[in-house]
């Protein structure tokens, strides 16, 4: 009798493991990278004639070999945010930014002018829209970090909100001076998080603008 209730409470366990650490192995596994910098250019009438952008590629792994009869989920309405830090961990920015994905439609925004007064009216709502992504196992894509344009020696942190600040692109709350700086991002999924710290460097010119990884010892306050 002692037995079969010993067998019975063991093959419980052995079940209860298993149903978790299939669900742990299903569970999204998101990394984030460094992407090589992009140059771009712009046509006359844009805020700027060219660019340096500094992005990040987030990606949901596949699951290891011996557990491929399983399936990956999906990381659903991915979104996030990135904060701007000093060399000592202390904020260089009070607020945090959103995160853009760079594949992202633009936001559009409707232009407003009142005699000689210029301004924007964006939907809330569909910017926050644009900020959100699902990634499937074994996929990945690109998130923006910051921006140096033309001969700008001060660089920027890119986000939506960039195309419907003043000056336009150049949001004021995210310049970032010249300088070494460390750059934290945390991307939510589902009930998953995943965080990152690398370090930017914006020292030079454009062509030595760029992110590299996290030194050890590196911390954010």
């Amino acid at each position: 009798m002692l037995m079969t209730i010993l067998s019975v409470v063991a093959g419980g366990v052995l079940t209860v493991l298993t149903a978790l650490t299939v669900e742990m192995l299903r569970r999204p596994k998101l990394r984030l990278r460094i992407k090589a910098p992009v140059d771009a250019t712009y046509p006359a009438g844009r805020p700027a004639t060219r660019g340096r952008y500094l992005s990040l590629e987030l990606s949901n792994d596949t699951l290891p070999k011996w557990a491929r009869w399983l399936s990956r989920n999906a990381a659903l309405q991915c979104r996030g945010t990135i904060t701007f830090h000093n060399l000592d961990g202390q904020r260089l920015f009070t607020s945090e930014m959103p995160v853009r994905f760079s594949r992202s439609p633009e936001p559009i925004a409707m232009e407003l002018i009142v005699g000689e007064t210029r301004g924007y009216l964006v939907d809330p709502l569909r910017l926050s829209a644009e900020s959100r992504m699902d990634i499937y196992p074994g996929d990945a894509t690109p998130l923006d970090v910051a921006v140096r344009f033309d001969s700008d020696e001060e660089a920027y942190g890119w986000s939506n909100l960039n195309y419907f600040s003043s000056p336009q692109w150049r949001h004021p709350e995210w310049k970032i001076p010249q300088g070494r700086y460390l750059v934290a991002i945390t991307v939510y999924s589902s009930g998953e998080k995943c965080e990152a710290l690398f370090r930017l460097m914006n020292q030079g010119t454009s062509k030595e603008f760029r992110l590299d990884p996290a030194m050890r010892g590196d911390r954010v306050a």
